[in-house]
């Protein structure tokens, strides 16, 4: 499996974030928070934080990080790496692209995260 359809561009405004599933890549569902900086660019990185096991993709973003909801963890959205207290595990991240207007993302290559 390589790059698969997530989400259109427009269901995602700068400066917001959106959980979405996609297909792992042994086949079974799996849930991956999109995230729109606030300065446009869009990321996918695991929905789940590392930390509390609340989804990230209803958490806040600004220009490089998204806030998880429940305890107010941040992760760098290009890296996964968490930015301070209380997560201290990164999250995985993917890699996205744009197909005119469809938010791409391919599941099968993750970053490897740093700690």
């Amino acid at each position: 499996m390589t790059a698969q359809s997530a989400a259109f561009l427009d269901d995602l405004a700068p400066g917001s974030a959106m959980s979405v599933a996609v297909t792992a890549p042994d086949g079974s569902d799996m849930t991956v928070a999109l995230v729109r900086t606030t300065d446009g660019e869009v990321y996918a990185l695991d929905d789940e934080c590392s930390h509390g096991r609340a989804s990230l993709g209803e958490g806040d973003v600004d220009e490089r990080s998204v806030e998880c909801w429940k305890h107010g963890a941040r992760f760098d959205v290009r890296t996964g790496k968490p930015l301070g207290l209380p997560a201290t595990r990164p999250v995985l991240t993917y890699p996205v692209t744009l197909d005119g207007e469809v938010i791409l993302v391919d599941v099968d290559s993750p970053a490897t995260p740093t700690s």
